[in-house]
């Protein structure tokens, strides 16, 4: 069979469920028919919407590469993931001819390294095909790679419509166009492509299903991994741990000891506060991100500690490099030091946060104001109404053009700015000391005459200056907490609009991971995921 024949096939059987027209219709039968005994009134409250999601550009990759070991970048052929601020909000995903085009182009080029290169092939098939015609051999294929790739076990029917493409390796005298082929179809499977939730519905209660293990273990796996379940996972749905809530918690515990758990929770953070993308060298991006990833290992997954202890940590993970880079005293070998008298204190001192969202090629008053009090506080600043004419785009001009950063940054005091602008400049002047590389600096870059004094007001709360201070007063504010626990819920739900259900639970999982100390990130993680609520699903409502 040549090629574009087999591309065709392969095409027609993943798509042989439509990915844009019948993404449910295809597995309908995967939650079970027996409705369940239904959740109470007070889980009821608790359960949020939730859609069909779509593996982001960097889920797409991870998955790929923990499946078949290849390195792929596909952000640039996927659509591009519309951030909210994380790259996975179901609602801003649509289907569309370009990603059936993107994700098959992508097949074709994965599928055809894989059988190219022996010790990838060799890794994904568990047999030693005996010839062409080996159908034992390739259906052992097809169910242990199937199970992987769709995170569940293939029903007999799907296994046998996969060892069709068998035919493909008789007719060609090659065992591995059979296994090009179902590669290929896996790879654009809506269900590989997607992940889909169905459940099984609640009787009673229109609209609401609880989760099948195998699609908690999915849910489970991208909340704490961001990939495919691992296999040990898919053992665990398997053995009937998911089903209760003390298994859930079980099986949580040992996902945040996977290796992938720490980057999960630094690209979590990333994408959080604005430094997913560090816009330096890659010397010394990888620094500030080892000092922030060294950081989140320690309060989080060594310590166990209250989440606030990532933002009042008096002491930082250093290379030499990056000392010296701060102007701070170079330790004798990379590690642990005190900050001492700098001024600096925890995340918010880092050169990764202070990196973020830098503007005009200088730090920003308004952008780290507004980063403040949006990711931190929760706060939902409007954006300038269109009859104002401000163009957010140009820097903001003084009518003096030598004025100083503090003479531009006005807006705060302006009649029909300041009631909104009051909230962001001045949280983002006492920030100004340090600059968008996480440089401590008296004057504006260029301009000595332009003293940056590094007073900050935080409005209602109190004064300070540098983010050691500003720290202390976010925790004298109060509800940080609150506001991680909602980022967190956005997160893992995959939608950033939040309604009533899911505030009630976010202030139930918050309550069960505080203490005195504070909100505890891996209790938080953990007792989210093994709420009832956590486990079922209510459907969207669908416009006409």
């Amino acid at each position: 069979m040549g090629t574009d024949k087999r591309i065709r096939a392969a095409r027609w059987m993943a798509a042989g469920c439509g990915i844009a027209l019948a993404l449910a219709a295809c597995i309908g039968e995967i939650g079970g028919s027996d409705a369940p005994t239904g959740p109470s009134a007070e889980v009821l409250n608790e359960i949020g919407v939730s859609g069909a999601r779509r593996l982001t550009a960097a889920e797409y990759d991870t998955v790929v590469y923990d499946l078949l070991g290849v390195v792929v970048n596909s952000e640039t052929a996927l659509p591009e993931d519309l951030r909210s601020p994380f790259d996975n909000d179901f609602t801003k995903q649509d289907a569309s001819e370009a990603l059936i085009t993107a994700t098959e182009s992508l097949a074709g080029e994965i599928a055809g390294e894989v059988v190219s290169t022996p010790s990838l092939r060799e890794a994904i098939v568990p047999c030693t095909p005996s010839g062409p015609s080996d159908e034992a051999c390739f259906r052992d294929f097809v169910t242990q790679f199937g199970r992987r790739a769709l995170r569940r076990s293939l029903t007999g029917e799907e296994v046998t419509r996969f060892v069709a493409f068998l035919d493909h390796a008789i007719e060609a005298d090659d065992f591995w166009i059979a296994v090009d082929s179902a590669l290929r179809a896996f790879l654009q499977h809506p269900q590989f492509l997607y992940r889909i939730e169905i459940g099984t519905p609640i009787e009673g209660q229109p609209g609401v299903a609880r989760l099948s293990d195998a699609e908690l273990a999915t849910r489970l796996a991208f909340t704490f991994l961001g990939t495919t379940p691992p296999s040990w996972l898919l053992d665990e749905v398997d053995a009937g741990t998911l089903s209760t809530p003390d298994g859930v918690r079980k099986v949580a515990a040992r996902l945040l000891e996977e290796d992938k758990a720490l980057p999960q929770i630094a690209r979590f953070h990333g994408m959080w506060l604005g430094y997913e993308r560090l816009p330096h060298a890659p010397d010394l991006a990888a620094d500030m991100e080892l000092e922030t990833n060294k950081l989140l290992e320690r309060i989080i997954l060594e310590r166990g500690a209250a989440w606030r202890e990532l933002i009042t940590s008096e002491e930082t993970y250093l290379t030499l490099a990056l000392a010296e880079h701060y102007d701070m005293p170079v330790p004798s070998s990379e590690g642990w030091v005190s900050y001492g008298d700098s001024g600096r204190k925890g995340l918010l001192s880092q050169g990764s946060f202070l990196s973020a969202v830098a503007k005009f090629e200088e730090t920003s008053p308004v952008q780290r104001g507004l980063l403040i009090r949006a990711r931190l506080f929760c706060q939902h600043i409007e954006p300038p109404p269109p009859d104002l004419g401000v163009d957010i785009d140009a820097p903001p001009m003084a009518s003096d053009p030598n004025a100083c950063k503090t003479e531009r940054y006005t807006m705060y005091q302006q009649d029909g700015c300041k009631v909104c602008h009051s909230q962001l400049e001045p949280v983002g002047f006492g920030l100004e000391n340090f600059d968008s590389a996480g440089r401590f600096r008296t004057v504006e870059p260029n301009r000595p005459e332009c003293e940056i004094t590094g007073e900050g007001e935080l409005a209602g709360v109190g004064k300070f200056t540098g983010p050691a201070e500003l720290a202390d007063l976010l925790l004298e504010a109060g509800d940080v907490d609150r506001c991680v626990a909602t980022y967190t819920v956005r997160y893992a739900f995959g939608r950033y609009d939040l309604e009533g259900e899911d505030r009630n639970f976010i202030g139930r999982v918050l309550e069960a991971s505080s203490d005195e100390a504070g909100m505890h990130f891996d209790r938080l993680l953990v007792e989210m995921v093994s709420a009832e609520a956590f486990r079922h699903r209510r459907e969207e409502e669908v416009s006409p």
